[in-house]
């Protein structure tokens, strides 16, 4: 969980310093003249995008900020901030690297980079918005951010372990923001999709972006503790990014994570409660040839200790990442 396990769409790609040339870092309390303040002068007149975002990078890894949210690197994360200050599409992407900036949007940009650094906030929740297998949503810290390697496995329609084509009920327990959930009713548009939380914080997140993507009756948002409000449903897919940190891994995570709801991160002394019972219950509620797929990231070694029983497929992604098991309801059934 200390480390980025995965993102369907980089805020903005990372690009390779070209020609531009590097400003010097300002020194000096009062900034007067060019000859002994070159970059405060700088400041006074517009500068590109690209030097904007430059800037914004060696401020960030001089500050030893935690990376991980949303982007892995410096340049990303200050590109993520920059366009955001100034209200630049992402869709744009490099094409306004060579957009001048005047003096007013170069603070505004500089301020939000301080907030990340002196806040420790990550970007996404000063941006308030992130993207989770090419879509995008809509974020706050009543959330989790989203960054699951199982957007991997929806933008394939979980092939090749089970027939996109007979999937008709899909099941997201711990839906957060409705990531997962959304995505999967996207992925599959002949579905239902039942997604749940505990907290009513995120469910209502989970709201807004629901009615972002115009899913409509197709996406039931319930708050229910695990399968606890679901009766005797059963579904084709059941996908969960649960809590699974355990007490002393979360004691020391990066100062970031301190911004993200504990509720959504804290599985217990080992990181196990959660998964116990989705693996306890998740067996009634999948139809014959069902898929269970849970992320449990850094959790994989207890997992594997605590049920030596089960047959756990552990996946690969292209993308990075890992910690997923993938078990059909046959195999649960075994138990």
């Amino acid at each position: 969980m200390s480390e980025l396990s995965h993102r369907a769409r980089r805020v903005i790609r990372r690009k390779q310093p070209g020609t531009v040339r590097k400003q010097p870092d300002a020194v000096g309390k009062h900034p007067r003249t060019a000859r002994k303040h070159p970059e405060a002068a700088v400041r006074e007149r517009p500068v590109s995008v690209r030097a904007l975002i430059e800037r914004g990078a060696r401020r960030l890894r001089r500050a030893g900020v935690f990376f991980g949210h949303g982007t892995d690197n410096a340049f990303d994360e200050s590109a993520a901030l920059v366009f955001h200050a100034l209200g630049l599409s992402h869709d744009a992407g490099a094409s306004v690297y060579a957009k001048r900036v005047g003096v007013g949007a170069q603070q505004r940009a500089r301020d939000l980079i301080t907030r990340r650094i002196e806040e420790r906030v990550p970007a996404v929740y000063l941006t308030g918005e992130t993207w989770f297998a090419g879509l995008a949503f809509s974020v706050d810290p009543r959330v989790l951010i989203p960054r699951s390697p199982i957007a991997e496995l929806i933008e394939r329609q979980f092939a090749p372990w089970i027939d996109p084509g007979r999937v008709r009920r899909v099941l997201d327990i711990g839906t957060g923001s409705g990531c997962i959930g959304i995505a999967c009713a996207m992925a599959f548009p002949r579905a239902r999709v039942d997604a749940v939380d505990i907290s009513d914080d995120a469910l209502e997140v989970a709201r807004i972006n629901a009615r972002r993507h115009r899913l409509g009756k197709r996406l039931r948002l319930l708050k229910s503790d695990h399968f606890s409000a679901l009766g005797d449903e059963t579904y084709d897919i059941i996908v969960t990014n649960p809590p699974y940190v355990g007490e002393r891994e979360l004691k020391g995570l990066p100062a970031e994570y301190r911004h993200e709801p504990k509720i959504a991160l804290a599985a217990g002394r080992a990181g196990l409660d959660s998964v116990r019972v989705i693996l306890q219950e998740a067996g009634r509620h999948l139809r014959p040839q069902g898929l269970l797929v849970v992320e449990v990231g850094n959790t994989e070694t207890a997992v594997r200790r605590a049920f030596r029983q089960l047959p756990f497929m552990w996946l690969d992604f292209e993308r990075g990442g890992g910690g997923v098991f993938l078990l059909t309801a046959e195999d649960l059934q075994q138990r």
